[in-house]
């Protein structure tokens, strides 16, 4: 079957190629999905180009990239329900940890890492749910009900931030987001009550002024390292930071006076390795907002398998409107 690999970290056009190798087989407690689109993003780009601190080469001796993905499940192992053959899925944590990830035209993983996709969603859709839907209902959802609320969303027009824009509203929350000019209109769309520009010089003034100077009861935040002096002034007393991303400061020096006297709890997100209950909680919320139509998962562009390097260099570009996929 055909997949995309690397066998060396370096530049996408150089490491990534198109190589034949064989069909999978289901072990035991296995389903084999038979992939329609693999969702390509920034964390699968990082881990091929070796940009993470003491690895200094891949983990296997080939790679096949990407967590996320969408497809068919046509073959099982052992101890599995013969009727999921035929469901139409998607996957979560694809690639994590083993060498064999979604792109490909097939690949076998853990049953329950392959969530039946509910009727209506397209598998398009389906392929955005793992990385960007997850990490986007478990920071929105993550410490209970929200209605009523009021929610900070960092980064409201990328594939996370335009997600949980969308999920925070759905749930009940008064929605501020913030984002460059040029996507205002895009994340209003999305359900932002307010949008403001990142670079605002008065951004900490604006957002306490929209809440009558309470400041926000949560915080969705792609950048942790550059806004934690902002989120130390507006994020309310007893409020949460739920944190997905640093990129820019992954070494950042904390404001822990402002934190400690307003007992802000910084919650770290990291959906590869939530727990059983709360993955499940995120699910069913990802699944019931899709049902009422009330998420739509935002697709920048769809390429061809052989274009992964190409999508590889997309999802690493400023501006995108959404998950990057590949058609298989």
């Amino acid at each position: 079957m055909r997949a995309i690999g690397y066998d060396a970290f370096g530049v996408a056009h150089d490491v990534l190629a198109l190589h034949d190798i064989e069909l999978p087989e289901p072990s035991e407690g296995e389903v084999r999905v038979k992939l329609t689109y693999s969702g390509v993003n920034p964390s699968d780009a990082k881990a091929r180009s070796g940009s993470r601190p003491g690895v200094l080469k891949p983990a296997f001796d080939l790679v096949i990239p990407h967590s996320d993905g969408a497809g068919v499940i046509d073959a099982i192992g052992a101890g599995v329900d013969p009727a999921r053959i035929g469901e139409r899925v998607w996957i979560w944590n694809g690639q994590w940890q083993r060498a064999h990830g979604t792109a490909a035209q097939a690949m076998c993983l853990p049953s329950e890492q392959a969530v039946l996709l509910p009727d209506g969603v397209s598998n398009e859709a389906g392929a955005t749910l793992g990385i960007p839907g997850l990490t986007a209902a478990h920071s929105v959802f993550g410490g209970g009900d929200i209605a009523g609320q009021v929610l900070l969303v960092s980064g409201g027009a990328g594939a996370v931030g335009h997600n949980a824009v969308q999920l925070a509203k759905w749930g009940g929350a008064t929605v501020i987001a913030t984002a460059s000019p040029s996507a205002f209109e895009r994340v209003k769309a999305a359900g932002a009550d307010h949008v403001i520009d990142y670079r605002a010089a008065d951004l900490a003034e604006q957002i306490l002024s929209l809440t009558n100077g309470k400041g926000v009861d949560r915080a969705v935040e792609v950048e942790f390292g550059v806004n934690a002096a902002l989120l130390a002034g507006v994020v309310r007393a007893n409020g949460v930071i739920a944190a997905y991303g640093s990129q820019l400061d992954m070494a950042p020096t904390l404001p822990f006076g402002p934190f400690l006297f307003k007992a802000i709890t910084i919650d770290i997100v990291l959906v590869y390795i939530l727990e059983a209950a709360p993955r499940a909680a995120a699910i069913e919320k990802l699944h019931a907002a899709l049902i009422e139509g009330a998420l739509k998962p935002a697709i920048h562009e769809i390429l061809a398998l052989e274009d992964a390097a190409r999508a590889h260099e997309r999802v690493m570009t400023a501006g995108r409107n959404g998950a990057v996929l590949l058609k298989i």
